[in-house]
């Protein structure tokens, strides 16, 4: 062993940087960890790579929906219901009225 090292021209962290990929501290629950850990081992494989497939899998999921699948919540629900109610959608209506059913249109009940 030598007496000194020269560390001035020394790296923190990885000596090799993976292209592509970038290291981020993330807080995670116990559970979540232990899944993944459970599942990685199962299948012989990293449990940061499986978090990393499902984290993509939700990203491209989210990325095929499309605006009509987007969840009913309240505000889509009042956003919805004040466009079919707005005063510009019945003037359109009235100006295009549909056929009335007359007493000769009724449907028959089979009885």
């Amino acid at each position: 062993m030598r007496k000194e090292y020269d560390f001035s021209k020394g790296k923190r962290g990885a000596v090799v940087a993976s292209p592509g990929k970038t290291r981020i501290t993330i807080m995670l629950d116990d559970d979540v960890i232990e899944y993944f850990r459970a599942r990685a081992e199962a299948q012989g494989t990293g449990y940061q790579t499986m978090i990393n497939s499902a984290l993509r899998a939700a990203i491209a999921e989210t990325t095929r929906r499309s605006s009509d699948d987007r969840p009913v919540t309240v505000g889509v629900l009042r956003e919805v219901l004040r466009e079919e109610l707005s005063p510009s959608r019945a003037n359109r209506s009235s100006a295009n009225p549909s056929p009335k059913r007359t007493a000769a249109a009724k449907p028959v009940s089979a009885a």
